[in-house]
């Protein structure tokens, strides 16, 4: 008897069909309790608080270009107690005629309560607006500055270049005081520069041959101080010729220069009281294009044969072409340029090269003008005080290296980021 029922339990159609609808609802009723639970948490869970209190400030020394942004924390922002939610701060710009709100960089850590924005364009008002991030993505409703927005300001005084205020005075006074010494007839002492002093005996070599003087004054126009260092030696080449007699050429890349080169050369010979054998063909103009210029000067050479050739001024590919021509004609070439990648082309292939400095010291050295020997001499001093804030700075440097100090550091950064440097 217990055989039979125990056979039927199990063959029940009843408690097949049974089975069979569990399995089936099985999924809606799991279905249904991940909603039932994922609702409950929506309402546990409250939306990221924003933070607040959003303020606009100019930071001191503005140059016009810097505000700096603050704000209070997000009340979800408490790190290492419960509820901490927030990851970062969204930092947003917009112009506020406008309205259009764009990212300003990298958002700023959670705990940070300011921003610094750099390199704003100058004339316009702006505002902010700051969202608080949570580690899931969630974002908060965004905290507004003011909507009148503020505009970045100029100071008048940058506070941490003070120090330049005193170099300058210090620099000024040496050069006053040289040149109250050369206008007393005061011998300054000015390194010889060979190059220069070469200038007398290429233009009279030229006198002696019967040859021409060619004077190249760069490619580049007036605008550049390299080609207005080249025209004021001019007018002490060209003073010279005249005195010689010599026949001089000056073609120009640039009209202006070939004005200005004019000028130079017609006051030069009035000087040296031979205005009757000036001509406005001694400066002429060729052309603009740098290698049809170089073709011309390089073609001159090799078929006039310039006793002496002078290229003081800005020089670029061009320079060991013609100072390989004129080499190979024999003549006499004094360089000066203040472009380093040409220097060692003049070297190598000029008889006299005037280097960096000595290439715009030569007005002085050739005139013997009070006023441009003592600024001369001025300069030398500026130059002795850097050399002398360098040593301080490695001096500086190597002790607090030495002995970790921080008040050594930071004065070593002020000397390398403000004094010698930018920050």
């Amino acid at each position: 008897m217990e055989t039979s029922k125990r056979f039927n339990v199990r063959t029940s159609p009843c408690m097949r069909l049974a089975a069979v609808c569990v399995l089936l609802l099985m999924p809606a009723m799991v279905c249904a309790q991940d909603a039932a639970d994922q609702q409950a948490a929506d309402i546990d869970v409250p939306p990221l608080a924003p933070p607040s209190n959003v303020r606009i400030e100019i930071p001191p020394n503005n140059d016009g270009t810097q505000l700096k942004v603050f704000w209070n924390l997000s009340p979800d922002d408490r790190p290492g107690e419960p509820g901490h939610r927030v990851k970062e701060y969204r930092i947003e710009r917009a112009d506020a005629a406008i309205g259009e709100f764009a990212s300003v960089g990298n958002p700023q850590p959670s705990t940070v309560m300011e921003f610094h924005d750099r390199k704003l364009p100058r004339g316009v008002s702006y505002v902010y607006r700051i969202i608080a991030v949570a580690e899931d993505g969630a974002r908060s409703q965004p905290a507004m500055s003011d909507a009148a927005g503020v505009r970045p300001t100029i100071h008048l005084f940058d506070t941490r270049r003070a120090w330049f205020l005193p170099l300058t005075l210090l620099v000024c006074f040496w050069i006053v005081y040289f040149v109250y010494l050369a206008r007393k007839g005061v011998q300054l002492k000015i390194r010889k520069i060979a190059g220069l002093e070469a200038v007398d005996e290429a233009v009279g070599r030229a006198t002696e041959m019967g040859r021409p003087i060619l004077f190249v004054p760069g490619i580049q126009d007036m605008n550049q101080i390299q080609t207005v260092a080249g025209i004021t030696i001019l007018a002490h080449i060209g003073r010279t010729a005249a005195e010689y007699d010599a026949k001089i050429e000056v073609p120009t890349s640039r009209s202006l220069v070939m004005t200005a080169a004019r000028e130079t050369l017609e006051s030069a010979y009035l000087a040296a009281g031979r205005p009757d054998a000036y001509h406005d063909d001694m400066s002429y103009y060729v052309t603009d294009e740098q290698f049809g210029y170089v073709a011309y000067l390089t073609g001159y050479m090799v078929r006039q044969k310039p006793a002496a050739c002078f290229y003081l001024g800005a020089f670029f590919a061009e320079s060991l072409m013609l100072a390989e021509t004129g080499n190979s004609i024999g003549a006499i070439q004094v360089a000066g340029t203040a472009e380093p990648a040409q220097l060692p082309f003049f070297v190598a292939a000029c008889d006299y090269t005037l280097i960096g400095e000595e290439f715009f010291a030569a007005s002085a050295y050739l005139s013997g003008e009070p006023e441009q020997l003592g600024t001369l001499k001025g300069q030398d001093a500026g130059k002795i005080i850097g050399a002398i804030l360098l040593v301080i700075g490695c001096a500086l440097a190597t002790a607090a290296s030495v002995t970790g100090s921080e008040q050594l550091a930071a004065a070593t950064n002020y000397l390398r980021f403000n004094v010698l440097g930018s920050e």
